[in-house]
């Protein structure tokens, strides 16, 4: 083999570990685990920085509106978790005191759960209403 045809495979062989390594690491720095409050609390110290998806139910007159972040707190089956919302995106409508929600951030060493995004859906059900039509006799 001349040295072009080496020094071609080898670059070729760089070029595809690198590429290979930065899809790897990228893939495993976007998955958010999906635990629920009690979860989050049973991890304790595997908690801490990785990259989670944490729902719950928010806990009433919790919810603080500051400048530049939102604060409230998830609760279910007792369990309760702080979180601290500091995100681009407008909350969603549905986001209110006793709505389901989900958080995807990671845990601060204080125990504060710091999240980037949030998602809600209404705590409300829905029920099917009638118009019942009387007529006259």
């Amino acid at each position: 083999m001349d040295k072009r045809k080496v020094k071609f495979l080898a670059g070729s062989l760089i070029i595809v570990a690198s590429i290979a390594w930065l899809g790897f690491s990228g893939f495993d720095e976007s998955l958010a685990y999906y635990k629920t409050v009690d979860e989050l609390k049973q991890m304790k110290d595997d908690a801490y920085d990785k990259r989670l998806r944490v729902a719950g139910n928010v806990v009433a007159d919790s919810i603080v509106h500051s400048p530049g972040n939102v604060k409230f707190k998830l609760e279910q089956k007792g369990d309760v978790i702080s979180v601290n919302y500091v995100g681009k995106d407008l909350l969603p409508d549905t986001f209110k005191d006793g709505a389901q929600a989900m958080a995807e951030g990671h845990l601060s060493r204080s125990g504060e759960f710091q999240a980037s995004k949030i998602q809600a859906k209404c705590a409300s059900k829905y029920e099917a209403t009638y118009n019942v039509k009387q007529e006259k006799s």
